[in-house]
């Protein structure tokens, strides 16, 4: 069979989506891209807002037209969010849409599924109560499709309850993956030549305490994995900052110098209407830590605007946060509203206080990454390269600093993609740094 699969979430429904395509390459099916015609499509959707699910139901109508006779599959978040109303046809979807409904668990049985369906050309309808989640749900890689960089999943779930998200509904609590299988993991991407891999997760600094482990046990011991050049975390709460992970940051060889700290709001009473652990005080006591002990650290962060019952005072609160702390990326969410949260019970903000409100902290925080950039100015900084890229007409090679600095490169003769390269930084292209090799 033809096999296309379109990922419409975050790092962790890329992962799971990886893991599904390796399975069904490793059973000797064809995987063609999402736009071709295929025999099978898997759809793997998200539930994080509104546009999200819009984006999900699009990714569904697509693959339909583009194969009339193929078995469409919708697997994730927003299935699971949306199990009762899609089967009682009281939502924007139904039955008639979808062969196959998976929600956030047995991903891995998708293949038998869509035999079942097949015998029976009836839909197929796995979805289970995540109170039910108990165990983390095993899946595996052992290459990816991009040599330089792999995502590997830690673990699932989440105990916040942050009263905006919807992802605890969906989900289930938090739920990790043996230690051993993840080294195991990174061992084989290492040795299919891949240089880093990206731990994530649904909230990476929980790892553990389901299992009497924490995330600065494994990676401590991801540390010895030879051959495997750099360790990146992708989100992370603020309270995984503490001496431990310091002392090992400054003498780690492998983990970049790169955290993503979500900090959501600069308003300590946003903070507490969002059900957030931490004020801003503990936030910018954690990002010193990791700016006096680590050098060139890069910082990056989401910010929610237009939060239920956000004040212009608590929205100033988040530009003057941005200001201060010297960001080097901030993701912007117009607040969403999740039926079911707590957030969605409060009074709500105007879209049209939330669109204004959304371009004046893009003005702040474009500022703040220039800042960032101009620090590196005329600097050599090791890059790994990724791919080739086409930029206004122009050919660049494409590569990553441990920092997370997107630099550009003229296309060389001889590609530089999966290379460590020394380069000194000249200048700026948009939102990229433009350098040169560095003799």
């Amino acid at each position: 069979m033809k096999i296309a699969g379109i990922n419409l979430g975050c790092k962790v429904n890329k992962y799971e989506l990886d893991a599904i395509l390796e399975s069904f390459e490793e059973k000797g099916h064809e995987i063609v891209d999402f736009d071709a015609f295929s025999d099978v499509y898997i759809i793997s959707t998200c539930a994080v807002t509104a546009l999200a699910e819009k984006k999900s139901r699009k990714m569904i109508g697509r693959a339909r037209r583009q194969n009339q006779n193929a078995v469409i599959v919708a697997v994730g978040c927003y299935i699971q969010k949306e199990q009762e109303n899609i089967q009682n046809k009281g939502t924007k979807l139904s039955l008639d849409d979808i062969d196959i409904l998976i929600g956030t668990k047995d991903k891995a049985k998708i293949l038998e599924r869509i035999l079942a369906f097949t015998r029976s050309n009836q839909s197929v309808v796995c979805i289970e109560d995540v109170s039910h989640y108990k165990d983390y749900e095993e899946m595996s890689l052992s290459k990816t499709y991009d040599r330089t960089r792999a995502y590997v999943k830690v673990q699932d779930g989440c105990n916040n309850f942050c009263s905006y998200c919807i992802i605890p509904y969906v989900r289930g609590r938090n739920r990790s993956r043996n230690k051993e299988e993840i080294i195991e993991e990174v061992r084989r991407l290492v040795s299919h030549g891949v240089k880093e891999v990206v731990i994530t997760g649904i909230e990476v600094a929980s790892y553990g305490s389901d299992r009497g482990i924490t995330l600065m046990d494994l990676l401590e011991e991801m540390e010895q994995v030879e051959e495997l050049h750099r360790i990146r975390l992708s989100s992370l709460e603020q309270s995984i900052v503490d001496e431990r992970f310091i002392v090992f940051a400054r003498r780690s060889k492998k983990l970049c110098n790169h955290f993503h700290l979500s900090l959501q709001s600069g308003s300590n009473s946003v903070l507490n209407r969002m059900n957030r652990k931490y004020n801003i005080e503990t936030y910018k006591e954690k990002v010193a830590l990791l700016k006096q002990n680590i050098e060139g650290v890069a910082i990056t962060t989401d910010i929610i605007v237009g939060f239920p019952e956000e004040t212009e005072e608590e929205f100033e609160a988040s530009c003057g946060a941005v200001r201060d702390i010297g960001f080097s990326k901030v993701h912007i969410f117009t607040y969403s509203i999740r039926e079911g949260t707590v957030a969605s019970k409060m009074n709500q903000v105007t879209d049209a206080i939330k669109r204004v409100r959304e371009k004046t902290l893009e003005k702040v925080t474009k500022q703040s990454e220039t800042d960032f950039k101009e620090q590196f100015m005329g600097k050599k900084l090791e890059v790994l390269f990724e791919q080739v890229v086409e930029i206004e007409g122009e050919w660049y090679e494409l590569g990553h600093t441990t920092n997370y600095l997107e630099v550009l490169l003229p296309k060389q003769e001889k590609t530089l993609a999966n290379q460590f390269v020394k380069i000194k930084l000249t200048g700026t292209k948009g939102p990229y740094m433009r350098g040169e090799i560095s003799e």
